[in-house]
């Protein structure tokens, strides 16, 4: 046998195809090997950017004798939890129920039937920290599988057993959506918030990306004040701390400390565009025009088109956490982007570099590893120039900085176009384009949408990957077309081109065909129904890093239901207010946790809010009542500008004396058309 990782579709798999280990995919052939040779399966999991995932690489899978082991007593197989995050699920149960933590890499042991019986996570060389070696760890796995088999079908039925149970999915909730319930989920999510230090819980803290967007739409609501400083508070903190890259734009993964300065450097995709949709959101409710929510929406854009572009039109996973500083040597986490006072001189100049070091945050003592500093921006640069020239002379700084930095080592990037997060990129682009005027940002979505629906829709079903414009073999799972919807339908909004509805009604239809349940309405399987059978049909309805597949999936409902025809909008209608009713679960008990659940029932309370505009043929005399629409309306409005019946929407809606005229509804009942910026304003604003 030898490793099978070298024609994978994943990075990350192909970072290990040249280990002695002999790895192997996860497919049928896997486990009939693991049945045939009567061995146990080890099962590792990960991805390309994970910094623990590298060391437990480097320790033990480049390790001649530590891989002969590995051949010997199991059949090894490696899987790219972003590749596969059906497998990731059912495993992650597995290993958060027997140790009460999960991450990666996760080290997963099991039958051969694919059921586990012993899971973990990162295991050392050595013995570290009563954590014992991963040689000592295999060596036990084996003797237990030889010679106390009984045990080990035993505990492996009993987690199988679990597992099944822990997928039965959400109870049909007592409380319903409704602003009750909505106010009850703010005041609990605010009364976490970390107060001092912005955003909420304790090292290590993570973005809380979709709440944000959902805080917004609840303060657009209630005009709470409290709710908008939470908003502001967190979106600052991270904006001037080091999660947030001070010289590309961009946010890391997550800060190691309680107060946003020391990130863990990989940057993902998935952060940056639930991230950017949020502080674009709150730029065009910021009076400045130059706000910082402003300047961070641009600098992240920057970052995701010019980083995380790739040449095809899609966009790459993640930037990795470490750096290789040697070819074939370990990496070094964040070694890209930490400076020392004397780099900054040598860079910079004695004086510049002195002035540059107060700015950001460098000093000798460092605020990282061996005296090193992440760059942080705590200080404004007008206060420490008195001559008026202070921007002029922090961009020169930053471009030399930045010109400086690109000449080091970079860490490598995961080139993964993962649907779902692509999908949430053209969300986010089409949205922050429309509201801020930057025509280039929705072409960037649509270019990106063009390529997922050449590539990755494969006779009309839609796949999880490709690399290199390849598109991988693993199905897409629910969050995948519900992002992809939402992102189509974000075009069509911005566009008002049909093509963009048509293409997302039918993805739409095609999750809802394979992707429900048809004993709980409102109720959704991550895996469609001709999936690969695992140990249990995984469905989670927490929001966590990337939105629950379910949440996202009621946000392309309800913005369906409210831009389509009338026999299809009452289907999908009825199907987005199930699925919220079941969601309203979460929203009481769990709101931290439920940030898109409020994002979209914040949309629904409303009606959602929807803006018709119909255009005369002379399109340009509506540019500013279509921007008043943009900028003005709350989040989860539904706007689209075309000309009279082009698009359901506009159905016999039309201009107004040869104007464009705005016709505003909540939910079934409208207004009567407005024709100028200040009327539709004034209709906007009605309660």
């Amino acid at each position: 046998m030898v490793n099978l990782l070298g024609n994978a579709t994943s990075p990350y798999l192909r970072q290990h195809a040249d280990n002695p280990v002999h790895w192997r995919e996860w497919d049928p052939a896997a486990l009939a090997a693991a049945r045939e040779r009567d061995v146990p399966i080890l099962l590792s999991v990960g991805y390309a950017s994970c910094h623990w995932c590298h060391v437990m690489a480097h320790e033990s899978f480049e390790d001649a004798r530590t891989a002969a082991q590995m051949n010997e007593d199991f059949v090894c197989i490696k899987v790219d939890r972003e590749e596969r995050p059906d497998l990731d699920a059912v495993y992650m149960n597995a290993t958060v129920a027997m140790t009460g933590q999960g991450g990666w890499p996760m080290t997963c042991f099991l039958t051969p039937d694919g059921e586990p019986f012993y899971c973990g996570t990162y295991y050392p060389k050595v013995p570290r920290g009563g954590i014992p070696s991963f040689t000592q760890l295999l060596t036990a796995i084996t003797d237990t599988w030889n010679t106390r088999r009984d045990e080990v079908d035993k505990a492996s039925a009993q987690v199988a057993d679990a597992l099944r149970a822990q997928a039965a999915g959400l109870p049909e909730a007592d409380v319903s959506i409704s602003a009750e319930l909505l106010d009850h989920a703010v005041a609990a999510v605010l009364r976490d918030e970390d107060h001092k230090h912005g955003g909420f819980g304790g090292a290590p803290k993570f973005p809380p990306s979709a709440l944000l967007e959902g805080l917004l739409r609840s303060w657009e609501r209630t005009g709470d004040a409290a709710t908008l400083d939470v908003v502001n508070r967190t979106a600052e903190a991270m904006a001037r701390g080091g999660i947030y890259d001070q010289l590309r734009g961009g946010f890391a993964r997550y800060s190691v400390d309680a107060a946003w300065v020391v990130p863990h450097f990989e940057k993902m995709l998935y952060d940056n565009a639930q991230l950017l949709r949020a502080y674009a959101h709150l730029a065009r409710r910021s009076p400045e025009r130059e706000s910082l929510a402003h300047r961070v929406t641009c600098e992240t854009v920057q970052f995701i088109l010019d980083d995380l572009g790739t040449e095809h039109g899609g966009f790459a996973s993640a930037l990795d956490a470490d750096t290789h500083l040697e070819p074939g040597g370990p990496g070094v986490e964040g070694a890209t982007y930490v400076w020392t006072p004397a780099e900054l001189i040598g860079e910079l100049g004695p004086i510049e570099g002195a002035w540059a070091a107060e700015v950001f945050g460098v000093t000798t003592a460092g605020n990282f590893e061996q005296g090193t500093s992440v760059l942080t921006r705590y200080v404004d640069p007008d206060a420490l120039s008195d001559n008026g020239t202070a921007g002029e002379r922090f961009q020169r700084v930053r471009a030399t900085l930045r010109e400086a930095r690109a000449r080091r080592p970079q860490p490598d990037r995961d080139d993964k176009v993962v649907t779902a997060w692509n999908g949430i990129a053209i969300t986010a682009l089409a949205e922050a384009g429309s509201a801020l005027r930057q025509d280039d940002w929705v072409e960037a979505a649509a270019r990106c949408a063009r390529f997922l629906l050449t590539e990755h829709v494969v006779d009309g079903r839609v796949r999880r990957a490709s690399l290199g414009a390849a598109v991988g073999t693993s199905p897409g799972v629910l969050e995948d077309y519900a992002w992809l919807v939402t992102g189509l339908l974000a075009l069509h909004q911005a566009t008002g081109r049909l093509d963009w509805l048509d293409h997302a009604q039918r993805l739409l239809d095609k999750a809802i065909q394979h992707f429900a349940d048809p004993t709980a309405p409102g109720s959704w399987f991550d895996t469609a129904d001709d999936a690969e059978t695992l140990v249990a049909r995984p469905r989670d309805p927490i929001d966590g890093a990337t939105p629950a597949g379910a949440s996202a999936l009621a946000e392309a409902l309800l913005t369906a239901a409210a831009i389509s025809a009338p026999e299809p909008a009452l289907r999908y209608r009825e199907l987005a207010d199930q699925t919220l009713q079941r969601g309203a679960v979460v929203l009481a008990r769990a709101p931290r946790s439920a940030g898109q659940w409020l994002t979209v029932a914040e949309a629904a309370l409303r009606g959602p809010l929807q803006v018709a505009i119909a255009l005369p043929d002379n399109a340009t005399a509506a540019t500013e009542l279509i921007a008043t629409a943009r900028t003005e309306a709350p989040g989860g409005t539904v706007i689209v500008a075309a000309p009279t019946n082009s698009v359901p929407l506009l159905t016999d809606r039309s201009p107004v004396n040869d104007a464009p005229a705005a016709y505003v509804c909540r939910g079934s009942v409208c207004d009567l058309p407005v024709t100028t910026p200040p009327d539709l304003r004034a209709a906007l604003n009605r309660p």
